[in-house]
């Protein structure tokens, strides 16, 4: 049987038993843990470059030791690969090798997989509390499209949603006079998060023009013809807006607005425990990095006000 050649050959295509592993652990992420399509296709993608490697060794996925996976995870840095995605890599191997022992596998566990150094912390891009106003007030709220568009904008500054999450939203469960709402986010896992009045007020307005759009669905927030906007839909809209609001258009996004949301937040005293469940991160350390965010605007402010920084000089 031909060894292959690429990393891009899919995966029932691979010999030595490595079909079988990865399509049973495809169905374990996607059913099992529930992950996402785009999550469970990123650890794939990253197992067809170990399946690819490991058959050109003649191996199979129980016959791997830890020496063969440091030896193909030097390879993979030898090729150039960036401490990110190195990082990304060994995620995906630890799941994937716990799953084989879980199953009974003879091979190597997650444990022969050394933590590869942490890649060098990127801070979250975000606005300020005055980019945000100008944002939120770039729909012509006189038209019903913008309107809806005003509604979608003030909740997803107000709630931190994901952008899947704000697209998948259904109509029933947001809860106007409690001020909350529902939100099913990665893992099927359910959490509640308060809004404010101002949202409140602008999707009470797109609720009364809501049936107008004949919904074909769930979704509180629907296209012209009554479908639910898509993440496409509403990345493109949230640029057109930037633009409108004289904003660096590759700088907004509606992620920008989820970071924005939870860098407000603390700078306005909310606690880290109570961001994390808000945001909907499993592990605080995710949410930390708003704290660096936080810390280094008021870096900025001190330098840029206070008489003894280093960038300032001293009035007498």
């Amino acid at each position: 049987m031909p060894r292959p050649k690429t990393h891009e050959e899919p995966e029932h295509g691979w010999p030595l038993g490595w079909s079988a592993s990865l399509g049973e652990f495809r169905a374990h992420m996607a059913v099992e843990r529930g992950l996402s399509p785009n999550t469970t296709a990123g650890y794939l993608s990253d197992l067809n470059h170990l399946a690819a490697w490991a058959c050109g060794q003649d191996l199979s996925a129980d016959g791997l030791t830890r020496d063969h996976l440091t030896v193909f995870l030097v390879s993979q840095q030898a090729e150039g690969k960036a401490p990110r995605s190195l990082a990304r890599l060994s995620s995906s191997l630890r799941a994937f090798l716990g799953f084989l022992r879980m199953e009974g596998g003879g091979g190597a566990g997650p444990e022969a997989i050394v933590k590869p150094p942490r890649p060098p912390r990127i801070l979250p891009r975000t606005l300020g509390e005055s980019q945000v106003e100008a944002l939120l007030e770039a729909p012509d709220t006189a038209t019903p499209l913008g309107l809806r568009d005003r509604a979608w904008l003030e909740l997803l500054y107000a709630s931190g949603l994901r952008v899947s999450e704000l697209a998948e939203l259904p109509a029933l469960s947001v809860f106007l006079d409690e001020g909350f709402l529902k939100v099913m986010g990665k893992g099927r896992k359910e959490r509640l998060i308060p809004f404010g009045s101002s949202a409140e007020l602008w999707i009470r307005a797109w609720l009364a023009l809501r049936p107008g759009f004949k919904p074909k669905g769930p979704e509180l927030f629907v296209g012209q013809r009554g479908e639910g906007l898509t993440r496409q839909h509403l990345w493109r809209l949230v640029k057109g807006y930037a633009r409108a609001a004289d904003l660096r258009a590759e700088a907004v996004s509606p992620h920008v607005l989820r970071h924005a949301f939870a860098t407000h937040l603390l700078d306005h005293g909310a606690d880290l425990r109570s961001v994390q469940a808000m945001l909907g991160h499993a592990d605080i350390s995710t949410t930390q990095i708003y704290t660096h965010v936080h810390q280094a605007r008021l870096r900025a402010l001190y330098d840029q006000m206070h008489p003894r920084s280093a960038s300032g000089e001293f009035d007498s």
